[in-house]
């Protein structure tokens, strides 16, 4: 990956590490938990051969980019600040915002925030659902009630890192490569209990998927052992946080430019029905379903992505 450079820029009061390629109008590339810039290797060149300035970050809390303390250090607006922050460091009025998984809400609440900003936007796997009707721990609570849940799981501070820090080779592998514990759908997910983990009854496959080299995991696996899962856990430690400080997100629309991408097989087809958004952002060009494909779509399905994405960036006005 020679043609993927890396720097490092301060932003919103912290550093952020970059991984870019190309040079032309900015496109941002926000990945997910428990990703990395690394989620991004296959599109940072193909967008640079189409002409773009291609720029994935290492969220914060993630990678080599700064991991603050305090836990409302990782809420939705300094996330986003961190992102318009960027913007300016980088000598750019708008890009277009790209987001996978927890990036894709950040892509979205990017566009609907700060519209100045942002051009239009991408989001895969998870749809803009806008502001749920109560808090979502509660709305989780409501819904799930006895049930293990794994983003209520998730909210005590140090339970989860202890389970996933314990044995990072083993907790990537298995998140990647097997059965997801935020797989709701799954039988294995579905028959927990209380006091159960993330990775409880979870097989560690001992082969991983086409898409997944050993080198690839390898990697991941080096980033969260310098990162730990802290950071990323901290983000779902903030949407009741995110629900008080954003109410505007109850009626604000996303009048940008919009594509969608999921895959057949992604768990959160099951939890976020995509038709919920379509008059939340009128000017979304499609919705796309790539068949065969789980969550991690843009590894997965590198060449479809990066089509789809060139396609819908040149729909714009330059």
């Amino acid at each position: 990956m020679s043609d993927i450079t890396h720097r490092t820029v301060q932003t919103n009061g912290i550093h952020l590490h970059l991984a870019e390629a190309g040079e032309g109008p900015l496109v941002l590339l926000l990945h997910g938990w428990p990703e990395s810039w690394y989620s991004w290797r296959h599109q940072l060149p193909a967008l640079a051969a189409a002409g773009y300035h291609a720029v994935a970050p290492d969220v914060r809390g993630y990678g080599r980019s700064d991991k603050p303390e305090a836990l409302d250090a990782y809420s939705m607006k300094n996330l986003l600040a961190d992102y318009t922050g960027l913007l300016d460091a980088l000598g750019e009025k708008t890009a277009v915002v790209v987001g996978h998984d927890w990036g894709a809400a950040m892509a979205w609440n990017c566009a609907a925030l700060h519209p100045d900003r942002f051009r239009a936007v991408v989001g895969m796997s998870v749809p803009h659902l806008g502001r749920t009707p109560m808090p979502p721990t509660q709305l989780f609570k409501a819904l799930f009630a006895e049930k293990w849940f794994y983003i209520l799981y998730f909210q005590e501070p140090g339970v989860a890192e202890a389970e996933l820090d314990a044995d990072i080779p083993r907790t990537m592998r298995t998140i990647l490569a097997g059965v997801p514990g935020f797989d709701t759908t799954a039988e294995v997910v579905r028959n927990r209990k209380k006091g159960d983990g993330f990775l409880t009854g979870l097989d560690t496959p001992g082969t991983l998927p086409a898409w997944l080299t050993e080198a690839d995991l390898a990697y991941l696996v080096k980033e969260f052992e310098g990162s730990g899962f802290r950071g990323g856990l901290n983000r779902y430690r903030n949407m009741d946080r995110d629900w008080e400080e954003l109410p505007e997100l109850a009626t604000r629309k996303i009048e940008q430019p919009a594509l969608f991408l999921i895959g057949e097989k992604d768990p959160a087809r099951a939890m976020a029905p995509v038709d919920l958004m379509k008059p939340l952002v009128p000017h979304l060009q499609e919705v796309r379903v790539i068949p065969g494909a789980g969550h991690w779509l843009q590894q997965e399905r590198a060449a479809e992505v990066n089509a789809a994405l060139i396609a819908f960036l040149k729909t714009l006005p330059a």
